[in-house]
């Protein structure tokens, strides 16, 4: 049973037009990453298409998508679960972000808008008024607003692809619920160089920044689960 997101799935929301199965990938996707389907729940086909009314076709394919995004896992006898991570592969997904978010920053440095660096420093004016405290789902999603502006900026669609898949795996983990008063400070001063960086187009300063900033939040992530090698779930 889907005892602990039974009636949640949709959360009042309903699906933009679309295919049926690009629209129960969305609903599902959102629903991992926001925790209502935590790592290691399990999903059911039939369950899921009469939570999400339609039939099991296209919520079995929007479960194959979502395979191949790495949030999904198909369990021989088990059947689809959320995927669980070990705090390894947390790591090694945090190395490809460096690396790929560093080469967005430097891509983004030569083809940034001056309307895209404002936005860049609008997005920090309302960092800094967040509470960690009280608005982490806030945090959250003006944390990614940043950084989805620059890798549009970088204007390259596989590296979009790449760079939001190696984004979502943490979000899984609440990574933002260890999220400190200094934490956040520590976010601030990184997000400011890089709208500084970006406004001046120094390309190396950027990428050197972008690398830091995200390997700064994975030693912050990674701490919380004490450096073993369990699982992250």
């Amino acid at each position: 049973m889907l005892a602990v997101v039974s009636g949640n799935l949709l959360d009042g929301r309903v699906p933009a037009p679309r295919s049926a199965s690009a629209a129960a990938g969305q609903v599902l996707r959102e629903a991992i990453i926001d925790g209502r389907l935590p790592p290691g729940q399990r999903l059911k086909e039939e369950e899921l298409a009469r939570e999400l009314g339609m039939s099991r076709t296209p919520v079995r394919e929007a479960l194959l998508m979502l395979e191949s995004e790495g949030l999904v896992e198909s369990i021989p006898r088990r059947g689809a679960t959320v995927r669980s991570y070990a705090v390894g592969d947390l790591d090694d997904v945090y190395q490809l972000r460096a690396l790929l978010e560093g080469y967005s920053a430097r891509r983004a440095a030569s083809r940034i808008s001056a309307e895209d660096v404002a936005r860049l420093e609008e997005s920090c004016d309302r960092f800094d008024r967040l509470r960690a405290e009280d608005d982490l789902l806030d945090l959250v999603k003006e944390n990614l607003l940043f950084h989805n502006v620059i890798l549009e900026a970088a204007e390259s669609a596989r590296l979009t692809a790449l760079v939001r898949k190696v984004i979502e795996i943490p979000l899984v983990y609440k990574s933002f619920y260890w999220y400190s008063p200094e934490q956040k400070l520590i976010s601030q001063h990184y997000h400011r160089q890089l709208a500084r960086a970006l406004r001046v187009g120094d390309a190396e300063r950027a990428e050197l920044i972008m690398k830091e900033h995200v390997l700064e939040a994975r030693d912050f992530l990674l701490a919380q689960f004490g450096g073993g090698e369990g699982e992250a779930a």
